[in-house]
């Protein structure tokens, strides 16, 4: 259910759950999330989200979890797409220097990468369609035709790579997607989660809080990419080069995602040339 395409929240929940609201909604994209109070009169937060494909398991990622580095979930309907949560604040890492809300961001790939059940999606059955796509795209499509190529071939490598599945990733860990919280100084919200490899995490670091890249040289965004890159690549520990072939495969199938938007695309292409810079 939704209102005027946001979802809605579902006014059965707050009575099966004995919540009672405790300030107002916050809207995202896909999902509200109501400050509520317990009937033990604790804190915590219903979170109901639209139904897509991406949210369907994200209740059973935050149960893997177990609050280690992320929200603590207290109690699920998946049904309906509802969430009790641990309540957070509401800052981000948004208004954190962008190279060191990069570190804070990777510090939490070691406690995140846990093994993954099979009830999970896996990276590779993404990238099996993926590299399907690319191979059909017509010469005159909006990316280069190397980084097409390129990114074919990495896909191939990774679909016969037995790394590439495997640990419970986030898939869409960047600034906004962590909060202050009274536990510990941040933690990890809203996951996509896939059974992948921890190397395709850092992609989304690049591609958010763009405008803060750009400056009136011209140099700063490939300079400021790099910068990130490697902050986060330091921070956690992973392989460069693996780190690095992931995101400019994940760019050119994300560009290919939206290939009539111009200013996205030139965003994937220009993340995914920075990095091999």
């Amino acid at each position: 259910m939704t209102i005027d395409g946001r979802p809605a929240l579902p006014r059965e929940l707050l009575e099966e759950w004995q919540l009672t609201p405790d300030g107002a909604p916050r809207f995202g994209r896909c999902a509200i999330v109501l400050p509520v109070r317990t009937a033990a009169g604790g804190p915590a937060a219903l979170k109901v989200s639209t139904p897509h494909w991406e949210a369907e398991l994200e209740h059973l990622a935050l149960q893997h979890w177990r609050g280690d580095g992320a929200v603590r979930l207290l109690r699920a309907d998946p049904r309906r797409f509802a969430l009790l949560l641990e309540r957070l604040h509401v800052e981000d890492l948004g208004g954190m220097w962008d190279v060191e809300a990069c570190e804070v961001v990777a510090s939490f790939y070691p406690r995140l990468h846990v093994p993954a059940g099979p009830q999970f999606v896996t990276l590779s059955s993404c990238v099996r369609r993926w590299v399907e796509g690319l191979r059909e795209l017509p010469r005159d499509a909006p990316v280069p035709r190397r980084l097409v190529e390129q990114a074919v071939a990495l896909g191939r490598d990774f679909l016969a790579d037995e790394r590439t599945d495997g640990r419970l990733i986030h898939t869409d860990l960047h600034y906004d997607n962590v909060l202050a919280a009274d536990r510990e100084p941040w933690l990890v919200i809203d996951p996509k989660p896939l059974s992948g490899d921890p190397h395709y995490e850092v992609a989304p670091l690049l591609w958010n809080r763009w405008a803060e890249l750009t400056d009136p040289v011209g140099q700063g965004v490939r300079r400021g990419v790099r910068a990130r890159f490697h902050a986060t690549v330091d921070a956690a520990g992973l392989d460069e080069d693996r780190a690095r072939d992931w995101v400019v495969f994940r760019m050119v199938a994300n560009a290919m995602g939206e290939p009539d938007d111009a200013d996205w695309v030139t965003r994937c292409v220009t993340i995914a040339k920075s990095v091999q810079e």
